[in-house]
C-alpha cells in the first residue's frame, strides 16, 4: 500500500503544484487597495505634522523656560512696589482696573 502511495502520490503532487505555479497572479493591486494605501498615506503624513508642531512647541517652552531661568534673579532682586503691583485675588488671578475701583 505505501508503495503504491508513494508511486501514485509523487506525480499527483507534481502536476497539482505545476498548475497552482502556472496561474496567472494579479500583478498590480486592485483600484480598492490603491485607495486605502492612499488614505493611510495621508494619515501618516498627518501625524508626522502634528508630531512636528508638538515638537516645535516643546522647543518653544523649553527656550522659554531657559530663558526665564537666567533672568529669575533679576526679578526677584528688583519686587515691584505694592501700588505698581497688579492686585490679585487668592486664587491667583489678576483683577482689572474697573475690578479694584469697586
Amino acid at each position: 500500500m505505501m508503495i503504491l502511495g508513494i508511486v501514485l502520490g509523487i506525480p499527483l503532487v507534481r502536476s497539482y503544484t505545476r498548475r497552482v505555479e502556472s496561474r496567472p497572479r494579479e500583478s498590480l493591486p486592485s483600484g480598492e487597495l490603491i485607495t486605502r494605501l492612499d488614505r493611510i498615506e495621508q494619515s501618516i503624513e498627518a501625524m508626522a505634522t502634528e508630531v512636528e508642531r508638538i515638537a516645535e512647541g516643546q522647543r518653544f517652552t523649553t527656550r522659554l523656560l531657559s530663558e526665564a531661568k537666567t533672568h529669575a534673579p533679576t526679578a526677584i532682586a528688583a519686587p515691584q512696589s505694592a501700588a505698581s503691583a497688579p492686585a490679585m485675588q487668592p486664587d491667583g488671578t489678576v483683577l482689572s482696573e474697573a475690578a479694584r475701583r469697586t
